[in-house]
């Protein structure tokens, strides 16, 4: 029964009493055995054969059994039992988080397989699975910028707006100040304990009616944390060209301002960094997840109940009844 797994003993070393109870069960069995009757000489014992003694002194033993089970209830009952139940309360505080991502066309390039834009999308998944407890949006920009998916806690359907994401959704180019202008928006009336940005990507700005930096301090007033990552090789990256024998590829230089995104990262108290290739891209994303931990706050309740009156309720019922059958039932006359 789940009462006995749950009970506890507040006074333990009254069970120690326990004891006595072999103890006195042994003493009145060594003493029965001792009693003496007187002598009684007879030429046949036929006639006691099949003799056993009689129902009443059979009772005597089990009224003696009643007073040794009362005794220990009453130990029991000494050592205090207690019931204890317990809950936990669970609070998760998460943090609200926008991922900004380049669709540029440059993001084409296949220096990342297949190329830098799928790479990103699929790192960015499994960054998202990582996360239950968190509300992430979705913006993306390249000439200007829009609001893939607003923050939501439903990662199901963010996973599958962010696996829709592909370039000449929108005007090409890459308005960096836009889009994370955008993001910013999205966090500004957050009251989460932290707002984060990872803005990504692999170009310079050349487009939008925001600067970048202006966009970083607005980041940077709002409290919001801007974690900038750049995505692309060292050298020229092979690209591919539309032409009218299909699909042609040639090696182009992409530049990436790395000095813009190292402010944009300074300015708001965020960190920038640098991928040029999958797995790093993979540790980046890991390094966020390990600095921008949920907060998990565990209360546990524990309450306690006395249950010492059920057995002082068992005892007393078991005395009463012997004394009553030993009263009325095997009561001698003087």
């Amino acid at each position: 029964m789940k009462f006995f797994t749950d009970i506890e003993f507040e006074h333990k070393y009254f069970l120690f009493l326990l004891i006595i109870i072999p103890l006195l069960a042994l003493w009145y069995w060594l003493k029965y055995r001792k009693q003496s009757y007187a002598d009684l000489k007879l030429s046949d014992v036929t006639g006691f054969n099949g003799h056993h003694g009689s129902f009443k002194l059979y009772l005597n033993h089990i009224l003696f059994a009643v007073k040794l089970l009362a005794l220990a209830l009453l130990f029991i009952a000494f050592a205090r039992p207690q019931s204890s139940s317990s809950k936990q309360d669970v609070n998760v505080e998460g943090i609200d988080l926008v991922m900004a991502l380049d669709i540029s066309g440059s993001m084409l390039a296949e220096d990342f397989k297949p190329n830098r834009l799928e790479v990103a999308k699929s790192v960015g998944v499994d960054f998202i699975k990582g996360r239950p407890d968190d509300r992430i949006g979705l913006v993306v920009f390249s000439g200007e910028s829009f609001t893939q998916c607003p923050l939501t806690t439903d990662h199901d359907v963010l996973i599958d707006l962010f696996a829709a994401v592909k370039t000449g959704l929108i005007d090409d180019g890459t308005a960096i100040g836009d889009g994370l202008a955008t993001a910013v928006n999205r966090l500004r009336n957050s009251t989460a304990i932290s707002k984060v940005i990872i803005l990504l990507t692999d170009g310079v700005n050349n487009m939008g009616m925001i600067a970048p930096l202006t966009a970083a301090q607005i980041a940077a007033r709002f409290n919001i944390r801007v974690y900038t990552i750049a995505v692309g090789g060292t050298g020229p990256a092979p690209y591919p060209f539309k032409t009218n024998f299909g699909t042609r590829y040639q090696n182009v230089d992409i530049p990436i301002d790395e000095p813009l995104l190292k402010s944009i990262a300074q300015t708001t108290n965020g960190q920038y960094f640098r991928a040029t290739n999958k797995n790093k891209l993979e540790e980046i994303y890991k390094e966020i997840n390990e600095m921008e931990k949920t907060k998990i706050d565990v209360t546990e309740f524990k309450r306690k109940k006395d249950e010492f009156l059920p057995f002082v309720l068992a005892a007393f019922i078991l005395l009463l009844a012997e004394f009553l059958i030993k009263t009325l039932y095997l009561r001698t006359i003087p």
